[in-house]
């Protein structure tokens, strides 16, 4: 996708603050973070969300929650962690690429939903 944003991270057309690079996947730090350890994990080729995965993807997201813990120790979060994937209108996604949000840091990260 020419004007998709994370595939310009990718393809290093943009700058980011990357922290890991390999064949397939790129992580890099949120440009809003909601807590002190906040990266997004995406996978090169572009796939619009995890809605339209095939079984051809399961590689790439294998190696995107593979690093997690890896990442999540290296940038300050040693304790532990939470891995978010938004997809689609109901979900929030707001950038049609897939893309897993590393979230953490020396505090608990909360719930994982408001129970209103």
């Amino acid at each position: 996708m020419d004007n998709c944003l994370f595939c310009k991270i990718a393809r290093a057309e943009i700058p980011a603050r990357k922290v890991y690079e390999d064949d397939a996947v790129v992580a890099f730090h949120d440009i809003n973070p909601v807590r002190p350890l906040h990266l997004l994990v995406i996978p090169k080729k572009h796939i619009a969300s995890l809605a339209s995965i095939d079984d051809a993807d399961t590689p790439v997201l294998g190696r995107m929650l593979a690093i997690a813990d890896r990442l999540a120790r290296e940038n300050g979060s040693p304790e532990g962690f939470r891995v978010i994937i938004n997809t689609g209108r109901i979900g929030m996604q707001e950038v049609q690429h897939l893309h897993a949000h590393l979230i953490g840091g020396p505090e608990p990260v909360g719930p994982m939903l408001n129970r209103n």
